[in-house]
């Protein structure tokens, strides 16, 4: 006799999007609002902004939200779709390994089907990044709580070595090694974007590569054909639609006109979005 495990499930289907050459499209969420959005786009999946996520939190990132808010902001998502959702948990919501754990456990009991765990260091002092072993012993925590509860996480480490290191590869490739072997499913490497770095990236990490792409970074197609299983929006989604309300309210208050609200979404139909039973 077999027990149903929807969350189980739910992980499974998404760590199977995950093919290089043939890569999960992600335009980050932030709130049950573009999270409906996007899904109602198409996509086969949502990932969480921890960027946009706090700041419609009334955080800055850098982890600076505490684990209680941000999760809670993660389950009403996850409640609010369909598809499964990665919840980005910036370096995990805790001081240590065991803390690291625990945030695990509440992505689960939030229904999460993936985490994005950073290797960011933000403390005065401290970083840019949290030592190799440190950190593996982190993604070790993480994978063995998701074991435990039975969920095949998916587990993607994100590398901030283009983003806040010196952006060498090989220095990448040593630590995305380590991760991997501490459980690890897949990486992350935000910040790198030329191609040739990608290709160098993709063909040396034995596990699927996720990149983080901005105006500017190469098409999804040849982030593909490069070997890309993953490619993020990050924050800038929810970046531009912050534009929009800047660029909106000081039209209205400097000169009395609505031209940003032009290409405004119809409320009915936003209305009726947000509305749907689930």
């Amino acid at each position: 006799m077999t027990t149903e495990n929807p969350l189980r499930d739910r992980a499974l289907a998404f760590r199977s999007l995950h093919v290089p050459g043939d890569p999960l499209v992600l335009p980050n969420a932030w709130d049950t609002a573009s999270a409906r959005i996007v899904e109602d786009a198409g996509a086969a999946a949502v990932a969480t902004t921890s960027a946009g996520l706090a700041w419609a939190l009334g955080a800055a990132d850098g982890d600076r939200l505490d684990r209680e808010a941000a999760l809670g902001a993660v389950a009403r998502i996850v409640a609010s779709v369909d598809v499964p959702v990665s919840a980005d948990i910036e370096s995990g919501y805790a001081q240590d390994a065991a803390g690291v754990a625990d945030t695990i456990r509440a992505v689960i009991a939030a229904g999460a089907a993936g985490v994005n765990i950073e290797d960011a260091l933000y403390a005065a002092g401290a970083g840019p990044l949290r030592p190799v072993a440190e950190q593996a012993e982190r993604i070790a925590a993480a994978r063995a709580a998701a074991d435990s509860a039975g969920v095949p996480l998916f587990v993607n480490a994100r590398i901030d070595t283009f983003l806040r290191g010196d952006g060498e590869v090989d220095v990448t490739l040593e630590r995305a090694a380590a991760f991997l072997a501490a459980g690890a499913d897949g990486i992350f490497v935000p910040g790198a974007v030329e191609p040739g770095t990608v290709k160098l990236l993709a063909d040396g990490i034995e596990g699927p590569l996720n990149v983080m792409v901005h105006p500017g970074a190469a098409p999804v197609a040849e982030l593909a054909a490069l070997g890309v299983a993953r490619v993020s929006a990050g924050s800038g989604l929810a970046q531009a639609a912050h534009a929009l309300v800047r660029r909106a309210a000081r039209e209205l208050l400097d000169t009395g006109t609505y031209d940003a609200l032009t290409d405004a979404l119809d409320y009915g139909e936003l209305n009726a979005l947000l509305g749907a039973v689930r």
